[in-house]
C-alpha cells in the first residue's frame, strides 16, 4: 500500500518563489527515483490552536508562512530508497539550497491505513 513522507515547515513569506523552486528540484528527482506524486501547500488558513498548532510545532516567525507538504511511494521499499538517493545521490546538489530554516521542520513516514 501506498507510503507517504510529510513534511510540515515555516518558509520566510519573502522566500516564496526560492521554496517552489527548491520543492520542485526535490519533486522531480524523487519522482524519477520512484515517488508517484509530491504535493506542495502554502498555508491560506492555519489558525492558532489553544493547546497546540503548527506554528508552534515549527516555531514559526511573524514573517514565516506553514508549508505543508507530502510525497507519496507505492511502498516502503520505494520510500526507502529513494531517501537513500537524497543522502547521497550527486543530483541532489543541483537543487538550489532550502530558503527556510530546516532544523525547524518537522517530518515523517506514513503508512497508509486506507484510500478513499
Amino acid at each position: 500500500m501506498t507510503y507517504i513522507d510529510g513534511f510540515v515547515a515555516a518558509v520566510p513569506k519573502a522566500n516564496k518563489e526560492q521554496y517552489i523552486t527548491h520543492a520542485r528540484g526535490v519533486a522531480e528527482l524523487a519522482k524519477q527515483w520512484g515517488a508517484t506524486r509530491t504535493v506542495e501547500n502554502w498555508g491560506d488558513d492555519v489558525p492558532p490552536g489553544k493547546v497546540t498548532d503548527f506554528q508552534r510545532a515549527v516555531q514559526a516567525k511573524e514573517d514565516e508562512v506553514i508549508v505543508f507538504s507530502w510525497i507519496e511511494y507505492p511502498d516502503k521499499a520505494t520510500r526507502d530508497a529513494v531517501m537513500k538517493k537524497m543522502m547521497e545521490d550527486p543530483a541532489m546538489k543541483n537543487v538550489p539550497n532550502m530558503p527556510f530554516d530546516g532544523q525547524r521542520m518537522i517530518f515523517g513516514g506514513f503508512s497508509t491505513l486506507f484510500e478513499v
